[in-house]
């Protein structure tokens, strides 16, 4: 590893008896610099019978332009959530992406990772009508295909780490699903419930202080060494850096809350299920529940084991708006030069065939929370563009998917790697 990166030790109490299982994951260091994750040599491969889970909302541009983006990042974290509350007190590999989620699992916990895939699909169709696909590959398969499935863990502040992945593997896990491949059926009505304790949006758009909220999706091309893609990766980074619109795009100024919040009926559904309740008794909780989360924010005063100020502060510092998931990821608040600069340096990117990638502006961010205790510092929250973010940053990206994910070659590539 970099000698100069600052690294985190687990946290303490972690089991430590499996060298196989999340005790591999959770022994990684968790790296401080973000720039120095862009290298290849930082990241770890995981074990060939370890499992990969993905999920993506099928049509969900559309769903986007209906207005329901703040219901799409909602399911795409239920999953995280979900596999979350099946491990309690666990750290295992996740990554967020707007309108879908990845995550993996040691064999030995990758059966509570497909029950989560069926209960959060069955929860989404029954809950807003969506088409969530899902499904799961082990890694072996994936990386016999010529990809692979390698992590690292940013620390993102003292308190939480993100996931960060690298080889083409979740990728390439996608791609397979949305042909179809190993696909899983969702829960029928009964049995889709999914425990989502935790899970909540509550806070209004987030305002661009700076002109422009960006997403920004960078991905290598097959072809590309690489030193060409992590170059590239610094130019942009240099680049936000120079605005300073490389901090978070969330800040106790723009983080506003009313009541009732704008996700009054989405959390109500999270909520739903979780307490197996009908979706009026759901709601009339959430309502009594974020009045009084309200007026203890707007009091401003400890109250209990539970700070709202420094709660509010350990959110800026523990946001998820940069990660690198087989590409690098980021939402920005920047200027719209430095917004045209960084579009500048992705289009180079791609007329010297080193990179594919896509921009989307939008004038707000939005935040998604994963809170399983308010009175701890380890919340986790998913930054995302509030008017279509990293999932119209994707399409422009993937306007030209590169022959080796193509459906067409997905069968014989499949056949190929399970056959050996």
């Amino acid at each position: 590893m970099a000698e100069d990166a600052d690294c985190l030790a687990p946290k303490p109490g972690m089991p430590g008896t499996d060298p196989s299982g999340l005790d591999l994951f959770e022994a990684l260091p968790a790296i401080s610099n973000f720039e120095a994750l862009r290298s290849a040599d930082i990241y770890t491969p995981l074990p060939d019978d370890w499992m990969v889970g993905v999920a993506d909302i099928r049509g969900s541009s559309e769903v986007i332009a209906a207005g329901q983006y703040k219901a799409v990042n909602t399911v795409a974290a239920a999953l995280i959530a979900a596999v979350s509350n099946a491990l309690p007190e666990r750290a295992f590999p996740f990554v967020f992406a707007g309108d879908g989620a990845g995550f993996a699992l040691p064999p030995g916990e990758a059966e509570k990772g497909r029950e989560a895939l069926r209960a959060v699909a069955g929860w989404a169709r029954d809950a807003f009508g969506f088409e969530l696909r899902i499904a799961a590959f082990e890694i072996g398969i994936l990386r016999a295909a010529g990809r692979d499935v390698r992590v690292a863990r940013f620390a993102a502040s003292e308190d939480v780490a993100y996931t960060m992945f690298s080889g083409g593997g979740l990728a390439l896990a996608e791609a397979w699903m949305k042909a179809g491949h190993n696909s899983l059926d969702p829960h029928g009505p009964d049995e889709a419930r999914p425990d989502l304790t935790g899970l909540s949006c509550r806070f209004a758009d987030v305002p661009a202080k700076n002109g422009t909220i960006l997403s920004v999706i960078v991905l290598p091309t097959a072809d590309t060494d690489d030193a060409g893609f992590e170059a590239l990766v610094s130019k942009i980074l240099a680049i936000a850096k120079s605005d300073e619109a490389d901090a978070p795009p969330v800040s106790d100024e723009t983080l506003k809350q009313r009541w009732p919040p704008s996700g009054l009926e989405i959390e109500a559904h999270t909520v739903a299920a979780s307490r197996r309740l009908p979706h009026w008794v759901a709601l009339g909780f959430v309502a009594i529940r974020t009045l009084v989360a309200h007026a203890i924010f707007k009091r401003a005063r400890p109250l209990g084991g539970f700070d709202p100020k420094r709660y509010r502060e350990q959110l800026v510092r523990n946001s998820d708006f940069r990660k690198f998931d087989d590409g690098l990821l980021l939402t920005l608040d920047c200027s719209t030069e430095t917004a045209d600069k960084i579009e500048a340096a992705i289009e180079a990117g791609r007329m010297a065939g080193t990179a594919r990638g896509g921009v989307h502006r939008q004038s707000s961010a939005l935040v998604t929370c994963f809170v399983p205790t308010p009175s701890r510092s380890d919340h986790v929250h998913f930054v995302d563009g509030a008017m279509g973010g990293y999932t119209l940053a994707a399409r422009a990206a993937f306007e030209k998917v590169e022959k080796a994910l193509r459906p067409e070659s997905i069968d014989s590539r499949l056949k190929e790697a399970e056959t050996g």
